[in-house]
């Protein structure tokens, strides 16, 4: 029962993509502008080339954020059910807490927090 369902969801999951993108196609009459294939960036034209390489370190900040912004989903759980689950429960987010702290100081030294 349990594979035939997630086949069966699968098959679904595609038909729906699909076929909405087989009917945009066909009913959605589409205009040839120009502008539809430029970069759009707050309203301002485009200049330059819009591919050009970005400094890496931009993205390694990204990450970074989103490492410690997923941290935050972690402990909402934790701050609901302290109470009754007790010391352990201290000791395993101060355990997660420390392992995050030591990312933190290695993402430091590595300068991967700075700008330029």
């Amino acid at each position: 029962m349990g594979s035939v369902s997630l086949i069966a969801l699968l098959v679904a999951a595609v038909a729906f993509s699909a076929g909405g993108i087989l009917i945009g196609q066909i009913l959605v009459k589409g205009s040839k502008n120009p502008q539809k294939g430029q970069a759009y960036e707050c309203g301002i034209p485009t200049i330059t080339s819009p591919w050009h390489q970005f400094n890496v370190g931009y993205y390694l900040f990204a990450l970074l954020f989103l490492i410690f912004d997923v941290e935050l989903i972690f402990l909402y759980p934790w701050a609901v059910v302290v109470k009754q689950v007790g010391i352990v429960a201290l000791f395993e987010i101060l355990v997660f807490i420390f392992i995050l702290f030591m990312g933190f100081l290695y993402a430091h030294k590595k300068g991967a927090l700075q700008w330029s």
